[in-house]
């Protein structure tokens, strides 16, 4: 895991890292594991993902073979999966390699819109 903008969740840390912060902004979990060659091929995208909604989301990876309890208990049955959290429950769930486009059009259902800033009038 290179990209310094990812945190490394466990069975340990999910609650408070992934549960909890969920109520302060979205967060992403990519669950995955070592030896899936689909999850490595999913890799750079979450680092894009992680880069491009800095600040809007938190995204955060967990090894299904070293977090098993959290993987059990989101029903994780095939990996690489993403799943979406936001105000303690999950909101999203992705499964498989799938392009940028179809991570990104399921966050931007969960995140707040961005509006324009407008200066207020003054009235004279």
């Amino acid at each position: 895991m290179a990209d310094n903008s990812i945190l490394a969740v466990n069975d340990g840390n999910f609650e408070a890292e992934v549960l909890t912060a969920s109520n302060a902004q979205p967060v992403l979990v990519d669950f995955w594991a070592e030896w899936c060659r689909p999850c490595h091929m999913l890799a750079p995208t979450v680092a894009e993902i992680a880069h491009d909604y800095a600040g809007k989301l938190k995204v955060t990876k967990l090894n299904v073979d070293e977090a098993m309890n959290s993987a059990g208990r989101y029903n994780i049955r095939g990996i690489p999966t993403i799943l979406l959290f936001k105000n303690g429950q999950m909101v999203e769930q992705i499964v498989g390699a799938v392009p940028k486009e179809q991570i990104t059009k399921a966050l931007e259902r969960h995140l707040p819109q961005t509006t324009p800033q407008t200066t207020p009038q003054t009235t004279p």
